[in-house]
């Protein structure tokens, strides 16, 4: 890579070609529930857990979106909840220069990938402080979510093409 000299400060020249950068990561929102305290200290039923991702993603810009990634964690004993885990973990990114299925591939698995560390930590440090043992989210595989869900796409686009020329045959 090439530097070249601006107002007596070297400066990398920019490389043509994509970019990808992590400009903030924060918290957007977060949320820790134990409704049965101080009771459900005392349950002695296996606990069962329950887990929801979800993930959002915002344009800002030409080339900065923000990523949210959602994640529920419901803890109950029997039918009595034990508690309630809610953290949206964010990111603004800036991709530039990629074709448009290889953005909505990085959306989709690489800034995920980002956040999820941080998303983890933070459930596991708030599940602690609620005066529960520690608990650690394992790792998820956003490539595999993402293959998934365009091929869920894909089907129910299939399946929409079939609709319609049903709907024009009749």
């Amino acid at each position: 890579m090439s530097e070249e000299n601006v107002n007596g400060a070297v400066a990398p020249v920019e490389a043509a070609g994509p970019a990808f950068t992590v400009e903030k990561i924060y918290v957007k929102d977060v949320s820790f529930e134990v409704p049965g305290a101080p009771a459900v200290f005392n349950e002695t039923a296996q606990p069962q857990l329950q887990m929801n991702l979800n993930q959002s993603v915002q344009r800002l810009n030409d080339a900065a979106f923000e990523v949210v990634l959602g994640i529920t964690l419901t803890c109950s004993a029997g039918d009595k909840p034990m508690y309630l885990v809610e953290v949206k973990q964010a990111g603004v990114f800036g991709l530039a220069g990629f074709d448009e299925a290889t953005l909505d591939g990085m959306l989709g698995t690489h800034c995920p990938n980002v956040l999820y560390p941080y998303a983890r930590q933070l459930v596991s440090d708030l599940i602690q402080s609620g005066g529960f043992p520690p608990f650690f989210l394992q790792p998820i595989n956003f490539d595999a979510l993402y293959a998934e869900g365009l091929r869920q796409r894909a089907s129910q686009q299939a399946g929409g093409l079939a609709d319609a020329e049903t709907a024009g045959n009749a």
